[in-house]
Protein backbone atom coordinates (compact mmCIF):
# COMPACT_ATOMS: atom_id res chain seq x y z
CA UNK A 1 0.00 0.00 0.00
CA UNK A 2 1.30 3.38 -1.20
CA UNK A 3 1.31 6.34 1.66
CA UNK A 4 1.44 9.81 0.43
CA UNK A 5 1.25 12.66 2.31
CA UNK A 6 -0.45 15.80 0.84
CA UNK A 7 1.02 18.91 2.08
CA UNK A 8 -0.70 22.27 0.81
CA UNK A 9 -2.47 25.40 2.71
CA UNK A 10 -5.65 24.64 1.07
CA UNK A 11 -8.23 22.01 1.91
CA UNK A 12 -9.68 22.05 -1.95
CA UNK A 13 -6.25 21.81 -3.41
CA UNK A 14 -6.20 19.30 -0.86
CA UNK A 15 -9.29 17.42 -1.97
CA UNK A 16 -8.41 17.74 -5.60
CA UNK A 17 -5.27 15.76 -5.09
CA UNK A 18 -6.71 13.20 -3.27
CA UNK A 19 -9.09 12.29 -5.69
CA UNK A 20 -6.63 12.25 -8.64
CA UNK A 21 -4.67 10.18 -6.67
CA UNK A 22 -7.34 7.77 -5.58
CA UNK A 23 -8.33 7.04 -8.82
CA UNK A 24 -5.12 5.75 -10.02
CA UNK A 25 -4.35 4.04 -6.22
CA UNK A 26 -7.48 2.79 -4.97
CA UNK A 27 -5.75 1.21 -1.77
CA UNK A 28 -3.23 4.17 -1.07
CA UNK A 29 -3.38 5.97 2.07
CA UNK A 30 -2.97 9.63 1.63
CA UNK A 31 -2.96 11.87 4.37
CA UNK A 32 -2.95 15.80 4.28
CA UNK A 33 -1.39 18.66 6.27
CA UNK A 34 -2.00 22.31 6.07
CA UNK A 35 1.02 23.73 7.38
CA UNK A 36 4.82 22.91 7.35
CA UNK A 37 4.48 22.19 11.04
CA UNK A 38 2.21 19.72 10.66
CA UNK A 39 3.94 18.30 7.93
CA UNK A 40 7.27 17.64 9.88
CA UNK A 41 5.14 16.41 12.85
CA UNK A 42 3.56 13.57 10.62
CA UNK A 43 6.87 13.25 9.14
CA UNK A 44 8.12 12.00 11.98
CA UNK A 45 5.23 10.04 13.48
CA UNK A 46 4.73 8.34 10.41
CA UNK A 47 6.79 6.38 7.56
CA UNK A 48 5.45 7.97 4.51
CA UNK A 49 6.51 6.75 0.56
CA UNK A 50 6.02 9.88 -0.90
CA UNK A 51 5.52 13.53 0.07
CA UNK A 52 3.79 15.81 -2.33
CA UNK A 53 5.14 19.52 -0.82
CA UNK A 54 3.38 23.11 -1.51
CA UNK A 55 6.12 26.00 -1.68
CA UNK A 56 4.05 28.54 -0.05
CA UNK A 57 2.73 27.47 3.84
CA UNK A 58 1.26 29.68 5.77
CA UNK A 59 3.81 29.46 8.42
CA UNK A 60 6.96 28.67 6.97
CA UNK A 61 8.64 28.51 3.33
CA UNK A 62 8.10 24.84 2.09
CA UNK A 63 11.96 24.87 1.11
CA UNK A 64 12.44 25.11 4.73
CA UNK A 65 10.18 22.15 5.03
CA UNK A 66 12.16 20.32 2.28
CA UNK A 67 15.00 20.82 4.36
CA UNK A 68 13.51 19.27 7.61
CA UNK A 69 12.11 16.30 5.86
CA UNK A 70 15.23 16.01 4.48
CA UNK A 71 17.13 15.88 7.85
CA UNK A 72 14.23 13.59 9.55
CA UNK A 73 14.12 11.17 6.73
CA UNK A 74 16.65 11.60 4.25
CA UNK A 75 15.60 8.87 1.58
CA UNK A 76 12.18 9.73 1.62
CA UNK A 77 11.13 11.04 -1.91
CA UNK A 78 9.37 14.57 -2.22
CA UNK A 79 7.78 16.09 -5.03
CA UNK A 80 7.30 20.11 -5.14
CA UNK A 81 4.35 20.84 -6.64
CA UNK A 82 3.23 24.70 -6.87
CA UNK A 83 1.82 27.63 -8.60
CA UNK A 84 5.44 28.51 -9.11
CA UNK A 85 6.76 28.32 -12.53
CA UNK A 86 9.88 26.49 -12.85
CA UNK A 87 11.83 29.39 -13.80
CA UNK A 88 11.43 30.51 -10.40
CA UNK A 89 11.68 27.70 -7.39
CA UNK A 90 12.54 24.49 -9.25
CA UNK A 91 16.71 24.59 -9.06
CA UNK A 92 16.26 25.68 -5.74
CA UNK A 93 14.12 23.12 -5.00
CA UNK A 94 16.18 20.41 -6.24
CA UNK A 95 19.24 21.42 -5.05
CA UNK A 96 17.59 21.31 -1.23
CA UNK A 97 16.76 17.68 -2.03
CA UNK A 98 13.49 17.50 -3.86
CA UNK A 99 12.79 14.25 -6.43
CA UNK A 100 10.47 16.03 -8.47
CA UNK A 101 8.94 19.79 -9.39
CA UNK A 102 5.51 20.02 -10.75
CA UNK A 103 3.73 23.28 -11.64
CA UNK A 104 -0.18 23.23 -10.41
CA UNK A 105 -1.39 23.97 -13.85
CA UNK A 106 0.30 20.45 -15.25
CA UNK A 107 -0.98 18.44 -11.94
CA UNK A 108 -3.64 16.19 -13.20
CA UNK A 109 -1.85 15.01 -15.87
CA UNK A 110 1.69 14.59 -14.27
CA UNK A 111 1.27 13.82 -10.85
CA UNK A 112 0.77 10.14 -10.76
CA UNK A 113 3.76 9.45 -13.08
CA UNK A 114 5.74 11.71 -11.03
CA UNK A 115 4.51 9.28 -7.97
CA UNK A 116 5.18 6.02 -8.98
CA UNK A 117 8.91 7.22 -10.70
CA UNK A 118 10.32 8.57 -7.66
CA UNK A 119 8.42 5.80 -5.87
CA UNK A 120 10.84 3.83 -7.42
CA UNK A 121 13.86 5.61 -7.18
CA UNK A 122 14.08 7.96 -9.47
CA UNK A 123 13.40 11.63 -10.29
CA UNK A 124 11.01 13.88 -12.27
CA UNK A 125 11.84 17.09 -13.87
CA UNK A 126 10.21 18.46 -17.06
CA UNK A 127 12.26 18.36 -20.72
CA UNK A 128 12.41 21.81 -19.93
CA UNK A 129 13.76 22.10 -16.76
CA UNK A 130 16.35 18.98 -17.86
CA UNK A 131 17.31 21.47 -20.82
CA UNK A 132 18.45 24.25 -18.30
CA UNK A 133 19.63 21.79 -15.19
CA UNK A 134 22.50 20.74 -18.03
CA UNK A 135 22.96 24.17 -19.43
CA UNK A 136 23.50 25.41 -15.97
CA UNK A 137 25.87 22.49 -14.93
CA UNK A 138 28.23 23.13 -17.92
CA UNK A 139 31.41 23.66 -18.26
CA UNK A 140 30.89 27.52 -18.88
CA UNK A 141 27.74 27.95 -17.01
CA UNK A 142 27.77 31.39 -15.07
CA UNK A 143 25.80 31.36 -12.13
CA UNK A 144 22.81 34.23 -12.60
CA UNK A 145 22.96 37.20 -9.61
CA UNK A 146 20.06 35.61 -8.01
CA UNK A 147 21.69 32.30 -7.22
CA UNK A 148 23.90 33.90 -4.56
CA UNK A 149 20.97 34.67 -2.69
CA UNK A 150 19.73 33.00 0.00
CA UNK A 151 16.47 30.74 0.02
CA UNK A 152 14.67 33.64 2.29
CA UNK A 153 16.30 36.47 0.05
CA UNK A 154 15.25 34.97 -2.65
CA UNK A 155 12.17 34.61 -0.87
CA UNK A 156 11.59 38.37 -0.05
CA UNK A 157 13.33 39.27 -3.45
CA UNK A 158 10.76 38.15 -5.44
CA UNK A 159 8.29 39.29 -3.24
CA UNK A 160 9.68 42.78 -3.54
CA UNK A 161 9.42 42.36 -6.88
CA UNK A 162 5.89 41.39 -7.01
CA UNK A 163 5.20 45.17 -5.73
CA UNK A 164 4.95 44.23 -2.17
CA UNK A 165 5.41 46.64 0.75
CA UNK A 166 8.19 45.82 3.36
CA UNK A 167 4.85 46.20 5.98
CA UNK A 168 3.43 43.82 3.72
CA UNK A 169 6.20 41.13 3.47
CA UNK A 170 6.99 41.19 7.28
CA UNK A 171 3.13 40.35 7.87
CA UNK A 172 3.01 37.66 5.04
CA UNK A 173 6.46 35.96 6.68
CA UNK A 174 5.93 36.98 10.20
CA UNK A 175 9.02 38.92 10.51
CA UNK A 176 9.90 42.21 11.33
CA UNK A 177 9.81 45.17 9.02
CA UNK A 178 13.80 45.61 10.35
CA UNK A 179 14.44 42.28 9.32
CA UNK A 180 13.07 42.73 6.06
CA UNK A 181 15.00 45.73 5.38
CA UNK A 182 17.84 44.00 6.32
CA UNK A 183 17.24 41.24 3.86
CA UNK A 184 16.46 44.37 1.04
CA UNK A 185 19.87 45.55 1.66
CA UNK A 186 21.77 42.31 1.60
CA UNK A 187 19.97 41.52 -1.79
CA UNK A 188 20.83 44.68 -3.44
CA UNK A 189 24.41 44.17 -2.30
CA UNK A 190 24.58 40.49 -3.25
CA UNK A 191 23.16 41.56 -6.79
CA UNK A 192 25.08 44.42 -6.80
CA UNK A 193 22.11 46.90 -7.93
CA UNK A 194 20.61 50.14 -6.16
CA UNK A 195 16.79 50.03 -6.18
CA UNK A 196 13.72 48.07 -5.99
CA UNK A 197 13.12 49.12 -9.45
CA UNK A 198 16.36 47.35 -10.98
CA UNK A 199 15.35 44.38 -8.92
CA UNK A 200 11.54 44.30 -10.60
CA UNK A 201 13.74 44.68 -13.91
CA UNK A 202 15.70 41.95 -13.19
CA UNK A 203 12.81 39.68 -11.97
CA UNK A 204 10.77 40.21 -15.09
CA UNK A 205 13.38 40.10 -17.50
CA UNK A 206 14.52 36.81 -16.33
CA UNK A 207 10.75 35.31 -15.42
CA UNK A 208 11.16 35.12 -11.73
CA UNK A 209 7.50 36.94 -11.02
CA UNK A 210 4.85 36.30 -12.97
Amino acid sequence: MLKILIVDDHAVVRQGLKQILAEKHEDAKIGEAGTGEDAVLMVKETSWDVVVLDISLPDVSGLDVLKFIRDIRPNLPIIVLTMHAEEQYAVRALRAGAAGYLTKETAPDQLVAAIRRVAEGGKYISEKLAEKLAYDLGPDAKGAPHEALSDREYQVMCMIASGKATKEIALELSLSEKTISTHRSRILDKMNMKSNAELIRYAIENKLVQ
